[in-house]
């Protein structure tokens, strides 16, 4: 099965999750700054969220680039990926609208700690339908960064009952990781041409 069909209706699912996002983002009744500041709170979440979602979809298409097929395993799996990725809207929304409160803040990690989940189980699929000697088994490697990632979630969503703050700290953390480009599939491609 071509894997075209997949990533153009994921990259759809994605779009159509950050639309949803900047939806959110409601309209203030004055003309004024200090309109603004009760919208600070929720446009750092939808900043936090963009990032998100354009690090999955990056990484998304990277992992892409280095398979040939797809089967209804990797379908499923990620169909299940983007389920937890749709569910960002919601606790994007309901964190900045209560200014990071714990329960919202915890809550939104642990939808960022099931979609790390769900893009890991994607990527065992694809490397278990491709091989372990594939170009993107050898790409991946022991998947640092992924496994980090979990940890810092699994801390951070405790931690927000704590201090919801420390807890979005951990959470941008993670993106900053992740914002520097990951080229292991990159240059692995391009060392197989």
């Amino acid at each position: 099965m071509s894997k075209t069909r997949m990533e153009a209706f994921s990259d759809g699912v994605i779009a159509i999750i950050i639309t949803v996002m900047v939806l959110e983002l409601r309209i203030p009744h004055g003309a004024n700054l200090s309109a603004l500041f009760p919208l600070v709170p929720v446009f750092l979440s939808y900043v936090l969220s963009f990032i998100f979602l354009g690090i999955y979809w990056s990484n998304h298409h990277h992992l892409l680039q280095a398979i040939k097929q797809v089967d209804g395993r990797v379908l499923w799996a990620n169909l299940h990926l983007l389920f937890w990725l749709s569910l960002t809207p919601f606790v994007t929304g309901w964190m900045g609208e209560n200014q990071f409160a714990p329960l919202p803040v915890a809550l939104y990690g642990v939808v960022l700690l099931f979609s790390a989940i769900a893009y890991f189980i994607l990527t065992r699929v694809l490397i278990f339908v491709h091989g372990k000697d594939s170009v993107l088994a050898t790409a991946v490697g022991s998947d640092f960064k992924g496994k980090i990632s979990v940890v810092f979630y699994v801390s951070a969503i405790p931690l927000s009952f704590v201090n919801a703050w420390l807890a979005c700290a951990l959470y941008i953390l993670v993106a900053i990781m992740w914002l520097v480009p990951d080229r292991r599939i990159e240059k692995t491609i391009a060392a197989k041409i």
